[in-house]
């Protein structure tokens, strides 16, 4: 009857411990929920601009000839040899094979100019 007891008193204490435990780890989560002000703070934080998205959306300006190739007309740069889109085609019309200065925002990904200006040189 003993060994009984001492055994149930060894189980009790286990899982007093245990279930102490858990509820301070419930307390510790609750702690950690998005409703707290740090996190939420944290969360209303707009995340800074990358260059990248900077880049993209500031004017440059272009120097080369307007050529016609594949069907539409294009922005050839024979000093850095790079051959730019231009989403325009009426604007770039007027200066087919002319060398001009081309006004625009550039999309990396596809070598577009979005052109907002075109200027004999």
């Amino acid at each position: 009857m003993k060994k009984t007891q001492v055994a149930l008193l060894s189980i009790l204490q286990v899982f007093a411990i245990t279930f102490g435990l858990c509820l301070l780890g419930q307390a510790a989560s609750a702690q950690q929920t998005p409703n707290s002000p740090s996190t939420a703070a944290a969360q209303e934080q707009p995340a800074p601009p990358q260059a990248d998205q900077n880049a993209a959306t500031e004017a440059k300006t272009f120097t080369g000839k307007i050529v016609k190739s594949g069907g539409k007309l294009v922005l050839t740069d024979s000093a850095s040899k790079t051959i730019y889109q231009l989403d325009d085609q009426q604007k770039a019309q007027t200066f087919v094979n002319k060398m001009v200065k081309v006004t625009g925002v550039l999309d990396g990904a596809s070598d577009v100019i979005r052109v907002s200006a075109i200027e004999p040189v």
